[in-house]
């Protein structure tokens, strides 16, 4: 046993970022002989552990993923990794030289958390337009000035995302056992960009039927390097789509009574509605096409919901 596992899921990576979320893993002030590293290479056309060299680590090793999805690789990570505490970091996060020992002591202080994690400062390749900067709280990046935690299962303030999320084993062999068990949260991490939240908070929040809160603390600190793509509004839309999706999955994951999804026909003319009205009230072209890919994807989510209804593969409300 370890006290942590690193665990990097990365698909198709930048192979620069990738070497810099690397070279702040060697600055890592937690002693090497307590933490191991697995870098996940979910299904990339290139294999990773053919450019990427571990050998610096005296506990790293490349595991591979053909299913694709964070969740798949998520879950691949877990079941690699032998650490009493398990923080997942992106393959473009470089964290702070002190996160994993910060982690650690946050576990102990708190031992009632089952996820965390804090601070993310976005590194822009180039600067975002005027148009998009009301819409960039959607790549999660936030500078913390005080801890923030919570014992209710609601998804606020207290809520870790995905980078530097730190997880206790308990709650990680929890989590990968109900993915197992429910075809709703297997559909989680494999639509749109904004998806990799929705995994990660589906993980967190299944901390609380172990009572288990989460929690964000100021002194776990890393920085998104956020490539020139991420910043445009096509991808913009797409992470709003993906957040759409997985808010209406997540609520039917943690509340069984929202798994009757709503009328179908009433959603194409939700979307058309949306679009008339916001023209009518002078909204921005990207504000106006955020929110109908916001709409689309809750749309999507509930035909999924519908369809694994169908097919019998999804448990009726209260079952």
């Amino acid at each position: 046993m370890f006290a942590v596992s690193v665990i990097i899921c990365s698909h198709n990576p930048r192979e620069d970022y990738l070497r810099r979320v690397l070279d702040a893993l060697k600055a890592q002030t937690l002693p090497r002989n307590e933490w191991e590293l697995v870098l996940v290479d979910n299904a990339s056309t290139r294999p990773i552990a053919g450019s990427i060299d571990l050998s610096w680590h005296p506990h790293g090793r490349h595991a591979r993923e053909d299913k694709i999805g964070l969740t798949h690789a998520r879950l691949r990570g877990i079941s690699e990794s032998k650490g009493g505490l398990l923080v997942f970091v992106d393959d473009d996060n470089i964290l702070r030289a002190d996160y994993l020992q910060a982690s650690l002591k946050i576990g102990d202080d708190y031992p009632w958390l089952g996820a965390w994690n804090g601070s993310c400062v976005p590194e822009y390749e180039v600067a975002p337009s005027a148009e998009l900067r009301p819409w960039l709280g959607g790549l999660l990046v936030e500078k913390l000035t005080v801890s923030v935690w919570a014992r209710m299962p609601v998804v606020g303030p207290a809520m870790p995302t995905g980078a530097g999320m730190a997880v206790r084993r308990v709650l990680a062999d929890y989590y990968r056992k109900q993915v197992y068990e429910d075809p709703l949260r297997q559909a989680l991490g494999c639509k749109g960009g904004g998806l990799n939240a929705s995994v990660d908070c589906d993980m967190a929040l299944s901390g609380f039927s172990l009572g288990l809160g989460t929690g964000r603390f100021p002194e776990l600190e890393l920085t998104q390097m956020v490539s020139a793509r991420r910043i445009t509004l096509a991808c913009l839309e797409e992470l709003y789509a993906g957040f759409g999706y997985s808010s209406t999955m997540l609520t039917a994951i943690h509340n069984r009574a929202a798994r009757d999804p709503e009328q179908l026909a009433s959603g194409a003319l939700k979307i058309l509605l949306l679009r008339m009205t916001m023209f009518a009230a002078g909204k921005s072209r990207a504000e106006r096409r955020i929110r109908r890919a916001q709409e689309r994807g809750c749309l999507a989510a509930r035909q999924d919901l519908q369809r694994l209804r169908n097919a019998d593969g999804l448990p009726a409300a209260g079952g």
